[in-house]
C-alpha cells in the first residue's frame, strides 16, 4: 500500500490545494511546499520499502500491479530529483503566469504518473501510466493558453497518442507470445516454444514499439513535438519535459526489450541495426538543429532531442556496457538539461530575454545563475569531471568493444560530432555572458534571481559532479 499511497498522494493533495481558496500566494506555496516535502519522503520510503500490489486483475495474465526493481528505483530517484528541486523554483517563476494554481494542479498530476510508470510491474501497467503521463503533461503545454501554446499543445497530444498506439501495437505481441505472468523479468518472458516460426513478426512488433515509445524520447522521425512544446511551455514544465518525462519513453524501451523480449531475441537482427541507425541520425540531427537555433529554449529542445538519443543508442547496443552507459546519462542529462531549461527561465522571469543574442553580458548581472549555466553545458559537452563525460565515455568505450564492425566505429564518431556542435551552441553564450567585451554598455545591475530558484540550479550542478564522479560506483551498488 506504501507504493499506491507514494503515486496517490501528489495527485491528490495537489488537486486539493489547487481548488481550495487561499488569503494569499505565500500561504498557497507554504502548502505545496508541505506537498513537495512529503511526497519526497513517502517516494523515498515507497521505494526502498515498497512491497509489490495488484489492484485489478483483468484476466489470467493482464494486472494492473505495481513493484520495485532496481531499474524501476534508479529512474525514480531521477524523478524525485528532478520535481523537488523543480517546485521550489516553481513557486517564484509562476509569479509572472496567470492560474498558477492549475499549472501546479497539474505539476503534481504528472509527479504521480510518472512515479506510477517506474513502479510499473508489467507492460500493461506501464502503459497505462504511460498515457496517464501524457494526459497530465499537455496541460502544462498548453498553460499560458494563447494560439501558439494551444498549437503547440495539440501536436504534443497528437504525437504522444500516435507514438502510444505504436507502442500498444508492440506490447500487444509481446504478451500474445508472452510465457505465464508477464512480469519484468531480466532476460525476458518470450516463449520460444509459442513463438516458433512467428519470430519476423515479433521483431516487426518490437521496432514499432520501439519508434512508438521512442516519440516520448524524441528520437527520429517523432521528435517534432519537443521544439514545438518547449519555447511556449513555462520553464519549470520546459525541465520537467525534458529531464523526467521524455524519460519515460527510455524507461518504456528499457522494459520492453530489455525485461519482455530480451535481448538475445533482438541482437543481431535488423531491429537492432535500424535502431542504432535511427539514434546516430538523432543524435547528429538534434545537435545540428540546435546550432543553428536562435531562440535559446528552442535551442536547448533540439539539445534535449539529441542527448536523449545518446541514450537510446546506447541502449541499442544491447551490452551491458551499453546498458550501464546509457543509465549514467539518464541521470546526467536530467541534472544538465533541468539546469539549463530552468536557467533559461531566469532569463526570461529577470530580464525578459529569449533569444541568444540578447545574452551578451548578462554574466555581469547574474554571475551565480551563468556559472550553473556554464558547469551544466560543459556536462552534456562531455568535459570532466563532470557526469556526462562519463556516460559518453562509457558509451563509446561499450561501441567499440561490441564487435560490430563499422557500426563500431560510428557511435564514437557521432557522438565526437555532436559533442563539438554542443560545445558550438551552448558555450558561446557563457562566453559572450562573462566577457561581452570592451564596448559593452549594457547594464551592470545585480539581477540575481531569490534563493528559490538559484539553489535548485546549484543542486542540479552538484548531481552532475557526483554522478561524474561517482556514477560507475553508484549504478554497481543498485546492481547494474
Amino acid at each position: 500500500m506504501l507504493i499506491l499511497l507514494a503515486i496517490c498522494f501528489p495527485i491528490i493533495a495537489g488537486i486539493c490545494v489547487s481548488v481550495k481558496k487561499f488569503p494569499d500566494e505565500r500561504a498557497r506555496d507554504k502548502c505545496y511546499a508541505v506537498i513537495s516535502v512529503v511526497s519526497l519522503a513517502i517516494g523515498i520510503l515507497a521505494m526502498l520499502l515498497g512491497k509489490p500490489v495488484t489492484i485489478a486483475e483483468f484476466s489470467e495474465n493482464v494486472t494492473l500491479s505495481f513493484g520495485f526493481d532496481n531499474l524501476g528505483r534508479y529512474f525514480l530517484a531521477a524523478a524525485l530529483i528532478m520535481y523537488s528541486l523543480v517546485a521550489f523554483y516553481a513557486f517564484e517563476y509562476m509569479k509572472m503566469e496567470e492560474r498558477p494554481n492549475v499549472f501546479f494542479a497539474f505539476f503534481y498530476a504528472s509527479y504521480g504518473a510518472v512515479f506510477a510508470v517506474c513502479a510499473s510491474s508489467n507492460l500493461v501497467t506501464m502503459y497505462l501510466c504511460f498515457e496517464m503521463a501524457t494526459l497530465t503533461t499537455v496541460p502544462l503545454v498548453l498553460h499560458e493558453g494563447n494560439k501558439e501554446a494551444t498549437a503547440a499543445g495539440l501536436k504534443y497530444l497528437f504525437y504522444s497518442i500516435a507514438g502510444a498506439l505504436m507502442g500498444l501495437f508492440g506490447v500487444f505481441f509481446v504478451y500474445y507470445y508472452g510465457s505465464a505472468g508477464r512480469t519484468f523479468t531480466e532476460g525476458g518472458y518470450i516463449d520460444r516454444a509459442a513463438l516458433s516460426g512467428h519470430e519476423g513478426l515479433l521483431l516487426a512488433a518490437v521496432f514499432v514499439a520501439i519508434l512508438g515509445f521512442g516519440t516520448k524520447a524524441g528520437m527520429y522521425p517523432m521528435h517534432g513535438w519537443l521544439p514545438t512544446a518547449h519555447p511556449v511551455a513555462p520553464a519549470p514544465a520546459s525541465a520537467l519535459l525534458s529531464g523526467n518525462i521524455a524519460k519515460a519513453g527510455v524507461i518504456a524501451v528499457i522494459r520492453i526489450v530489455y525485461y519482455s523480449v530480451g535481448v538475445d531475441f533482438i541482437k543481431g537482427t535488423w531491429v537492432q541495426y535500424a535502431w542504432m541507425i535511427l539514434a546516430m541520425c538523432t543524435v547528429f540531427m538534434g545537435s545540428m538543429m540546435a546550432f543553428m537555433e536562435k531562440n535559446l529554449k528552442k535551442r536547448l529542445a533540439f539539445s534535449t532531442v539529441s542527448q536523449i538519443s545518446y541514450i537510446m543508442l546506447a541502449l541499442s547496443l544491447l551490452s551491458p556496457e551499453g546498458f550501464r552507459g546509457g543509465l549514467l546519462h539518464v541521470m546526467g542529462h536530467a541534472s544538465a538539461k533541468g539546469c539549463l531549461f530552468l536557467v533559461a527561465g531566469i532569463f526570461i522571469y529577470k530580464l525578459h530575454k529569449r533569444n541568444v543574442a540578447d545574452l551578451v553580458g548578462v554574466g555581469k548581472q547574474m554571475p551565480v545563475t551563468l556559472w550553473c549555466f556554464l558547469i551544466s553545458a560543459l556536462s552534456l559537452v562531455g568535459i570532466p569531471p563532470l557526469a556526462g563525460f562519463l556516460s559518453k565515455w562509457v558509451i563509446a568505450q561499450a561501441a567499440v568493444g561490441d564487435g560490430m564492425g563499422v557500426l563500431a566505429f560510428l557511435p564514437p564518431i557521432v557522438l565526437l560530432v555532436s559533442a563539438l556542435l554542443t560545445a558550438g551552441y551552448l558555450l558561446p553564450i557563457a562566453f559572450r555572458g562573462f566577457f561581452p567585451g570592451e564596448d559593452y554598455t549594457g547594464s551592470t545591475e545585480n539581477m540575481e534571481p531569490s534563493a528559490l530558484m538559484t539553489v535548485p540550479l546549484i543542486l542540479f550542478c552538484a548531481c552532475s559532479f557526483i554522478m561524474g564522479i561517482f556514477g560507475v560506483n553508484i549504478l554497481a551498488a543498485i546492481g547494474f
